[in-house]
């Protein structure tokens, strides 16, 4: 894993560890003024994807009853990957929203669209609070899934790039409040996954999250979009890394990823043209 500790320095910690930065590219110097508008409806005329299943696929308890972790799909014939963005926003961050600073990236969503491409976004709990329009607009889309990010994107254990750290003894709730929050919001999408703040976790993390039946979700293939400057660089990183069965973690926060939606929009044609199949993170885990 990438070290972020400087690059977590200026921008608060709200992105530090949860996608890694690509080794050379300078963090963006502030944050973007494109418009905050709620994302807009996928088109009427664009064909629905496959429904989700139900009941998402999910792994069983380790043992002792220690959460599972899920990293890649099998690496099959079929190719197939698997995008997946983390809507990150810690719950300090208010003040800055209010003052401008854009945690959200309706841009980035609207390509997904457009393009056609499912995804599973891990959205924090507070992320959902301010922007509940999009939430719900993410969550009521077939085309999306929502999986749980904690309530406040602080760490479940440390060392962890410099993020505070979640009391031992509210591990449970963190989860349980982000679930909350995005279901207030409107969104049905819901999957039974969760993604830990900075990719950071433990065995006693994972026992203490046992009791609320979720599956761990990691990643086989870091973007790099997180504090990037160059497209071009994320884009590589990405093609270079992702196989059959690959699961790639990028970022829906457009003042800490400003360049993610022009790094898919290299990324999907190039994977597509040799011959990959995107899918949510519950198709993948689903093999």
């Amino acid at each position: 894993m990438t070290t972020l500790g400087v690059l977590g320095a200026v921008l608060g910690g709200s992105l530090v560890g949860c996608g890694h930065a690509v080794p050379g590219l300078a963090p963006a110097s502030g944050p973007p003024t494109a418009s905050g508008a709620s994302a807009p409806a996928r088109p009427a005329t664009s064909p629905a994807p496959p429904a989700a299943p139900e009941k998402p696929a999910v792994l069983a308890p380790g043992p002792g009853g220690l959460t599972p972790v899920f990293r890649r799909g099998p690496q099959h014939a079929a190719k197939v990957v698997a995008l997946s963005f983390d809507a990150d926003m810690t719950a300090d961050e208010g003040p800055r929203a209010a003052g401008g600073e854009h945690f959200d990236n309706p841009e980035l969503i609207a390509l997904l669209r457009r393009l056609k491409v499912p995804a599973t976004v891990f959205m924090t709990g507070r992320w959902a609070e301010e922007y509940p329009d999009e939430a719900r607009s993410i969550g009521t889309d077939p085309l999306f899934e929502i999986g749980n990010h904690s309530y406040s994107h602080y760490a479940f254990t440390t060392p962890c790039y410099g993020l505070p750290t979640v009391e031992k003894d509210a591990v449970r709730e963190e989860v349980r409040r982000a679930f909350g929050a995005i279901r207030k919001a409107g969104a049905r999408n819901v999957v039974p996954y969760f993604r830990f703040p900075g990719g950071c976790y433990d065995d006693d993390t994972l026992r203490a999250l046992g009791p609320e039946k979720v599956t761990a979700v990691q990643w086989d293939v870091v973007s790099g979009d997180a504090f990037a400057t160059d497209a071009d660089a994320v884009a590589e990183q990405v093609l270079d890394g992702v196989r059959s069965g690959s699961l790639v973690v990028m970022h829906c926060t457009r003042s800490a990823a400003p360049v993610t939606a022009e790094a898919v929009r290299q990324v999907v044609p190039e994977l597509r043209k040799r011959g990959y199949r995107f899918v949510k993170v519950s198709e993948l885990m689903a093999g």
